[in-house]
């Protein structure tokens, strides 16, 4: 009986352990910003805040833009 229980944790410890899964590669900004996109426009808990930090952020692109091309006019 202690046999069979020790085969028994054996099997179970073997099959329920396993190598690290290796970690996707880092998305671009583009595939961020679509991923980003479809959990705003989805139903989850928290979509609104993505879809206020998208807003955010682009507006933020947009001020930003404004300001280098004020600084490369000439004077």
């Amino acid at each position: 009986m202690r046999r069979l229980a020790f085969c028994l944790l054996a099997v179970a410890t073997t099959a329920c352990s396993s190598k690290p899964d290796t970690p996707a590669p880092p998305r671009s900004q583009a595939e961020q910003r679509a991923v980003d996109s479809t959990i705003g426009a989805s139903a989850l808990p928290g979509a609104r805040g993505v879809q206020g930090a998208l807003k955010a952020s682009d507006s933020a692109k947009a001020r930003q833009a404004q300001l280098d091309s004020l600084a490369k006019q000439p004077e």
